[in-house]
């Protein structure tokens, strides 16, 4: 039996010509990412055990992306203790703030993560690399032991292989995709998910872009799933082109792969989705609280802070206004799509329609540091999660949704269907 795409990253990445599931393995990572938020802990940990280098500076990165404004002087404190410990560490890949954007988008962006590379990270969100045909497994607190020994132990995850089949259509995203899978796994429709890999297949990739791949990598995450991955195919091949980056290389699946279970997905049949405050349930849109009040909204985070984002986002709010009650925040996910925003216009849309543009980075997602809920106010937004309290005060209601939907309750106000807008553009 072959090796899927997953074990094939494990097997390199251990110097073994093969893994299977349950196995123990011992990874040599391509490169370890550190976010803000820990940096500075990491180092006390580690010379609190008498270790006082890493193992390799030359692959490690700092990512300074959660606290970007330092709107505290804890959050400029700790800013400067990380500075610190990256000079001290010889840390070169130090990105502070203004230097990168979201530490899980800007490294695709730039080449720094390619097609074929393996990674160990610290914060969940790193599977968003599997997007471009990475794999990068979430190690939390234990990163230390990675940065002073460069692995730690890892388990061979099972695979479950997803089919697409059909399209999505217009105004319906990735991310209402990503939303219903994951309820759906929850449910146990598709028996057992904790830490368990998914790989994407079918003949419904050819349109679906990089951008939409992130935001469906990075949905998946939140119910436990270790990894989602996408072999590089052409959309792959675009996505580098279009940046002038090397293709990296491309690892797929064997053809008789053995998966632990396989599903099909009709795109097509996917609609408008909701995630309900607390995010303990998915429904469609159409189901959710249709025409409530919109204090907030928020367009940005790991999952959807892409220039395609922004252009979906663009699209329904050129010519038209925030309403008035409601403020919108943008956060884009890189220093080099605000670039490009600015050079294609999109930067005056969203200034002309009242929306208010954060820089790179996490934005309120990140706990709130940057405009966050105040008591009893609604959110529609694109966080990583809608914890109660994520975003500021802890009787506020947050709903997860698309940066279309978001977009489209933004301007009405109140919690909306994108479709009407897309009808509605596509008449005038």
């Amino acid at each position: 039996m072959g090796l899927t795409a997953i074990e094939k990253h494990l097997a390199r990445a251990s110097g073994m010509a093969s893994v299977a599931p349950g196995d123990i393995v011992h990874p040599d990572p391509d490169l370890v990412i550190v976010h803000d938020g820990y940096i500075a802990a990491a180092h006390r940990e580690l010379g609190g055990l008498g270790i006082d280098r890493v193992f390799d500076p030359d692959r490690v990165v700092f990512v300074t992306d959660h606290d970007v404004i330092h709107a505290t002087p804890l959050a400029a404190e700790r800013a400067r203790q990380n500075r610190l410990v990256a000079e001290n560490w010889g840390i070169s890949r130090f990105y502070d703030v203004g230097q990168g954007g979201q530490g899980h988008v800007f490294p695709m962006e730039e080449g720094l993560v390619r097609p074929g590379m393996f990674l160990l990270c610290y914060d969940m969100h790193c599977t968003n690399f599997g997007a471009v045909g990475a794999l990068a497994l979430r190690t939390g607190s234990e990163i230390i032991t990675v940065l002073a020994q460069g692995t730690i132990w890892v388990q061979v995850p099972h695979t479950i292989k997803i089919e697409l089949t059909g399209k999505l259509a217009p105004r319906v995203m990735a991310r209402d995709l990503g939303f219903r899978l994951a309820a759906d796994f929850v449910s146990g429709r598709y028996g057992p998910y904790d830490y368990r890999a998914i790989e994407v297949h079918g003949p419904a990739l050819r349109h679906l872009p990089v951008a939409e791949r992130i935001a469906l990598c990075n949905t998946l995450t939140e119910i436990g799933l270790c990894a989602t991955y996408f072999a590089p195919d052409e959309q792959t091949a675009k996505w580098h082109r279009d940046r002038g980056l090397a293709p990296g290389d491309a690892i797929a699946a064997d053809p008789d792969a053995g998966y632990e279970s396989e599903l099909t997905i009709d795109l097509s049949a996917i609609e408008p989705q909701a995630v309900l405050p607390g995010g303990e349930q998915t429904i469609p849109l159409r189901s959710a609280e249709l025409g409530r009040a919109v204090d907030h909204a928020y367009l940005g985070s790991c999952g959807s802070g892409t220039f395609d984002d922004l252009v979906v986002a663009a699209d329904i709010l050129r010519g038209r206004t925030v309403a008035a009650g409601t403020r919108f925040l943008v956060t884009p996910g890189s220093n080099a799509t605000i670039a490009r925003m600015e050079r294609e216009g999109l930067g005056n849309v969203f200034r002309a329609a009242g929306a208010i543009l954060l820089p790179a980075g996490c934005g309120p997602c990140a706990g709130g540091t940057m405009g966050p809920l105040g008591s009893g106010e609604t959110s529609i937004c694109t966080a990583a999660v809608n914890n109660f309290g994520r975003m500021g005060a802890k009787d506020a209601d947050i709903f997860l949704a698309s940066p279309a939907t978001v977009a489209a309750s933004a301007v009405a106000g109140v919690i909306s269907d994108p479709r009407p807008f897309f009808a509605e553009r596509s008449a005038t």
